[in-house]
């Protein structure tokens, strides 16, 4: 995979002071262990071990009021390697103001999680988020299936996933884990083979070779991204394993860089700094 870029389409980062915080309580939280200190810095590192052009850092406003340091934040970081997504929380009284805010900053999308942020997918109340995305033209980068830190109610499966892309087709929506953390047969069963953007972080690991390849192999080749879930996994080892699958060059050149190249609206040639 040397020849080819490789854009990682979903990590995390925070701010230093918050880094020191945030990555041993989520380490507790998860039964997991950081993989970087949860810096840039640390991303920027590993990035560089793993030979990885850009990442996509994915922001989740776990509270209404955090937005507005999010986005600030999310525009000092922002460089050409460094492709911030920050995020609105659905209860937000600004929500179309802030939608467009994020938008008129040049940013491509934002980052929801139903757990972190307490909704449904499908639910009514989200409705007005998937209005205001769509017509602002963005990406929604969204967690789906269970999360290892919360209990297994079914907040975001694939029967969701389903009604909100019927119902808001122009929707924009990038659906994590492959589609669904651990809920993997009813992606197969439901999702696999539709139209509809599945990035595989955090997926791998919990899969067999046979089966993650399987899954990846009968999914559209356009509609497939590359992911890790840094610093909850190793990118380096991330793309191992996704080599080890043995795709077909082109198949494998969309999913770790052509269609997140595309989806972020970037030029096909873009020097790193």
């Amino acid at each position: 995979m040397s020849d080819t870029k490789i854009i990682d389409f979903h990590t995390h980062a925070f701010p230093e002071a918050v880094a020191a915080r945030a990555i041993p309580a989520l380490e507790e939280a998860g039964g997991v262990t950081a993989f970087t200190d949860g810096t840039c810095t640390g991303l920027l590192a590993s990035m560089d071990r793993a030979g990885i052009e850009k990442s996509v850092i994915c922001s989740i406003a776990t509270r209404v009021e955090q937005f507005q340091s999010i986005i600030d934040w999310s525009q000092q970081i922002r460089n050409q390697r460094i492709v911030p997504l920050p995020s609105v929380h659905p209860d937000d009284p600004q929500l179309a103001d802030h939608v467009k805010q994020i938008k008129n900053h040049g940013f491509t999308g934002i980052k929801m999680h139903p757990y972190y942020q307490g909704f449904f997918l499908s639910e009514e109340k989200m409705n007005p988020v998937y209005r205001v995305v769509t017509e602002n033209d963005l990406l929604l980068v969204m967690h789906t299936g269970f999360d290892i830190a919360y209990p297994r109610i079914r907040r975001a499966d694939p029967k969701q996933i389903l009604r909100v892309v019927k119902k808001y087709p122009e929707l924009k929506l990038i659906t994590t884990h492959l589609g669904g953390w651990d809920d993997w047969e009813e992606v197969e069963r439901l999702l696999i083979g539709l139209p509809v953007y599945i990035e595989i972080s955090f997926a791998l690991d919990f899969l067999t070779t046979e089966k993650a390849r399987r899954l990846i192999t009968a999914h559209p080749e356009d509609y497939i991204l590359f992911g890790t879930d840094s610093p909850w996994a190793d990118q380096k080892q991330c793309l191992e394993k996704l080599k080890n699958l043995e795709l077909k060059k082109e198949r494998l050149e969309k999913i770790v860089w052509k269609n997140g190249l595309r989806l972020l609206g970037l030029p096909e040639e873009s020097p790193s700094t």
